[in-house]
């Protein structure tokens, strides 16, 4: 059976979700051991964009692991421009451990809701490393032969290969954004499954922020702490 919030916990290179459907023991745990140990960089999106381009993640490992690890830097971003539109005095910045976005909309409560939260960002990760247009036939190949090799379904397994198959769709993206936490959510995403030196990708993140209607200052402060995600 087709577990999307698994896909995306093997993708960000987390912890499956336990019986309650949240990653792991909780958000700050995941969080900071996924900053620890360069989650994404070993986990799925590491394959697929290192089978992409030798520059996607060439960089440095990224510092995340798992679904929570991705609502705590999106709610960070979050906090901090709604604290800097308030006017409210510049406070230290808070250390990692106390990140909590349990129960926001950044991570909600309810299990249902994980399942179409996990394919919007699945789908909107899959789309930003598209956004260059390189993935031709042989690079499918090698994907496609590494997806053989990992812990992987049939059904997830043919998940990622059609959403690689498929033409890029920004209005999908931008449709699946269904609220503006996930669309915080689904920006930073994008933003960590980028070449962060190439124009074509560069110009996708500013067209979908956009179509997100994402407010200038909320955009530069997700892309803020998605530079911090990387070593």
């Amino acid at each position: 059976m087709f577990d999307p919030q698994k896909l995306l916990e093997q993708f960000l290179g987390g912890s499956a979700p336990g019986p309650d459907g949240k990653a792991g023991s909780g958000v700050s745990p995941d969080f900071v051991k996924g900053l620890a140990t360069g989650g994404v960089a070993g986990g799925l999106a590491g394959v697929l964009l290192g089978g992409k381009s030798s520059k996607k993640l060439a960089k440095g490992a990224l510092k995340l692991g798992g679904t929570a690890a991705l609502a705590g830097l999106a709610y960070k971003a979050y906090t901090h421009w709604q604290a800097s539109r308030s006017g409210a005095a510049t406070a230290p910045e808070p250390a990692m451990k106390d990140i909590t976005p349990e129960g926001t909309g950044f991570l909600p409560a309810a299990a249902a809701q994980h399942e179409a939260k996990s394919l919007a960002i699945l789908s909107a990760m899959i789309a930003a490393a598209k956004a260059d247009g390189h993935i031709d036939a042989e690079e499918q190949r090698q994907i496609f032969g590494k997806l053989d090799e990992l812990d992987l379904g049939t059904a997830e397994k043919a998940f990622v290969i059609d959403e690689l198959r498929k033409p890029l769709d920004i209005d999908a993206v931008v449709k699946s954004a269904v609220t503006p936490e996930l669309a915080v959510e689904i920006y930073a995403a994008s933003c960590l499954a980028i070449d962060p030196d190439d124009p074509a990708e560069q110009a996708y993140l500013a067209m979908l922020a956009s179509r997100l209607k994402l407010d200038p200052g909320l955009k530069a402060a997700v892309e803020t702490e998605a530079r911090k995600a990387v070593a």
